[in-house]
């Protein structure tokens, strides 16, 4: 067997006929099909980086957190220059970021943006991080409040995927705010990696936000959520299909997403799609499937699971039996 990698033969058997040139000249052929339709007038050669806009996130969570998630070591005084630093470095990384993004946008002369835009928001954005510190702190204080099995508020700020989830999605929120929505998205998508937690940057969502557990929570772009809410895994805030009503863009922004009000318990599994409101202090029970507004101080169930006569039960274990 011959050991020459497999890229060194350019017509080996395994491509067919074709060989590696075929199949580069069909790849071309797609991606020039693909700019024509889609890339017109656009600056395809610079667009935000994954890893560029993951540095940004670490960078501003280690000036938020400089302790618990920056590592520093060291004095007060040492503190702040420590903060300096990793602000100055992050705001930088996010204004290259940010500047890709506007070059991307950019398809004609009309559309430019000035020089300065980049820089501009990401200095708007600096000026954000102390509410940004606030209310991940008020989401943190929830989690403990929430969560007897929390020994202290440092583990959940270390260890809770709604932790992460929450500090990406508050530093995305104020940056799709302000006109970045794709470097927004990015690290929307970074915490869905780690969390499993999808929540997109243009959803509002008030103080003291909990998150429990969270593998498969969905929140839609157009979702408000008030203060002291708490939402389990596998929740889905989501937007009704367009059947039956009239044709839309699938980028028309108009709000298609649930509104929930203060101090909402929903719990895991719980499905609630289009634009309904569910009032303060409600409870949502696991694996409700909910189209329709919900009234302040209500509780909405699946009926409970009944236990089976006994002679049913025993006839449906061997039929479970018999075609295990």
């Amino acid at each position: 067997m011959s050991s020459r990698p497999f890229i060194a033969d350019q017509h080996s058997p395994a491509t067919g006929s074709a060989g590696i040139d075929g199949i580069v000249s069909a790849l071309r052929v797609a991606r020039q099909s693909w700019r024509a339709r889609q890339d017109a007038g656009r600056d395809v050669e610079r667009f935000p980086s994954r890893s560029g806009v993951e540095d940004v996130v670490a960078l501003i969570a280690a000036a938020l957190y400089p302790r618990r998630l920056g590592h520093f070591r060291g004095s007060a005084a040492e503190e702040d220059r420590f903060v300096a630093a990793k602000l100055l470095a992050g705001l930088t990384a996010l204004e290259r970021e940010i500047g890709a993004e506007l070059a991307y946008w950019q398809k004609d002369a009309d559309a430019t943006f000035p020089p300065e835009q980049a820089a501009l928001i990401a200095r708007l954005f600096g000026a954000t991080l102390p509410r940004i510190r606030d209310l991940v702190d008020s989401d943190v204080e929830a989690a403990f409040l929430a969560d007897p099995a929390a020994q202290s508020v440092d583990e959940i700020l270390l260890c809770y995927p709604g932790a992460v989830a929450s500090l990406h999605h508050r530093i995305a929120h104020e940056l799709n705010a302000l006109g970045a929505p794709i470097v927004a998205r990015i690290m929307s998508e970074l915490a869905n990696e780690r969390t499993g937690i999808d929540i997109h940057p243009g959803a509002t969502i008030g103080r003291h936000f909990f998150v429990d557990h969270g593998t498969g929570v969905v929140i839609g772009e157009t979702a408000i959520i008030g203060e002291r809410v708490r939402v389990y895994q596998h929740v889905t805030l989501g937007a009704r299909s367009a059947l039956g009503t009239a044709p839309r863009s699938p980028h028309d922004r108009f709000a298609r997403h649930p509104i929930v009000e203060d101090d909402v318990i929903i719990y895991a599994g719980a499905t609630i799609l289009g634009r309904v409101t569910i009032g303060a202090r409600s409870v949502i029970g696991g694996n409700v499937w909910l189209l329709a507004d919900v009234e302040p101080d209500s509780v909405l169930v699946q009926p409970e699971a009944r236990a089976l006569p006994r002679a049913d039960a025993r006839a449906l274990r061997q039929e479970l039996e018999m075609t295990a």
